[in-house]
């Protein structure tokens, strides 16, 4: 039990790390995008400017809106910091850290969850444009989860497990990758959907909501809503890796993907812009549920055949 909880310990630090390079990370690949350096003042060649950015950004003062209801704005910054980082403990890692056999059941739970929190911190504020960020982000999360839920479902159709570990041992000699190329497409671009990112951006799309959902917090719970977003990236990222891209955790490839994986999502926010947001809700009910609904069918239809023909 003690070891369960240093291990956890270590992880969430490890995670904690991982974000703020991210964060450097993605200020630098933009930098480039736009043909600018990014930071390199601080330090060698800016390497210690996320912990410069964190020091700023904890010991600022905490300014709250009068009329907001407090406590439900002064927690929700903090329980979706902590929703994005339990979601790390159904990691399948040597140690068999929390390697449950419903990892997968596990994550559906726990991402929907997060969902509350963003509209918690949307309405307590008091603000309308905070509220309508809020709703749309909320939006936009639900309905892009429909079609990520049906994409995981067809996935588990095809090794019959709830357990992450077993994504892994299948893709042995073939990645699903190749297996099922749509898929895998379709449960990127959910993804930077669920994560909020370009080009869905909508829950702070800055030229007509100011900021989203967030417009209000300052200093510490910006930081921390901040945090959260950058460690459900990762997170997203570890969890394509794993699902079709044949992870091995016991050697370097897999972390090279991982950065991979985080990279594609700077990537496309330097490249791509804002979709329009009826056409962000066609795209979610009207292409990705039809497609990710077929495969599944298909899917299951293949199993059933199969078990058929062997038996």
């Amino acid at each position: 039990m003690v070891l369960m909880v240093v291990s956890s310990l270590i992880l969430i630090i490890c995670v904690l790390v991982g974000v703020a390079f991210l964060t450097l990370m993605e200020r630098k690949v933009l930098g480039y995008i736009q043909i600018r350096k990014g930071p390199n003042k601080v330090g060698l060649m800016g390497i210690p400017q996320p912990f410069s950015d964190a020091i700023k950004l904890f010991t600022k003062e905490s300014v709250y809106p009068l009329m907001s209801n407090f406590n439900f704005y002064y927690f929700s910054p903090i329980l979706n910091l902590f929703l994005s980082l339990i979601l790390w403990l159904m990691m399948p890692f040597v140690s068999n850290l929390m390697s449950f056999n419903l990892g997968i059941l596990y994550f559906l739970c726990c991402s929907s969850l997060s969902v509350y929190t963003i509209m918690i911190a949307g309405w307590s504020s008091n603000s309308n444009y905070a509220l309508l960020g809020g709703l749309r982000s909320v939006a936009q999360t639900i309905s892009y989860e429909v079609s990520l839920a049906l994409i995981m479902l067809s996935f588990l159709f095809l090794t019959f497990s709830l357990k992450l570990l077993d994504f892994i041992i299948y893709q042995n000699y073939m990645w699903f990758l190749l297996l099922c190329f749509p898929l895998s497409m379709i449960w990127f671009v959910s993804s930077l959907a669920e994560t909020n990112r370009t080009p869905f951006d909508f829950a702070e799309g800055e030229s007509e909501l100011v900021s989203g959902f967030n417009v209000e917090y300052s200093s510490g719970g910006f930081a921390l809503i901040f945090l959260a977003e950058y460690a459900n990236i990762l997170f997203m990222s570890m969890l394509c890796v794993i699902l079709f891209l044949g992870a091995d955790l016991y050697s370097w490839m897999f972390f090279l993907k991982l950065v991979f994986m985080s990279f594609l999502w700077i990537w496309v926010r330097g490249t791509l812009p804002r979709f329009r947001y009826d056409k962000l809700m066609y795209l979610a009910w009207k292409s990705f549920l039809p497609v990710s609904l077929n495969y599944l069918f298909f899917f299951s239809g293949l199993k059933i055949f199969l078990f058929s023909f062997l038996i």
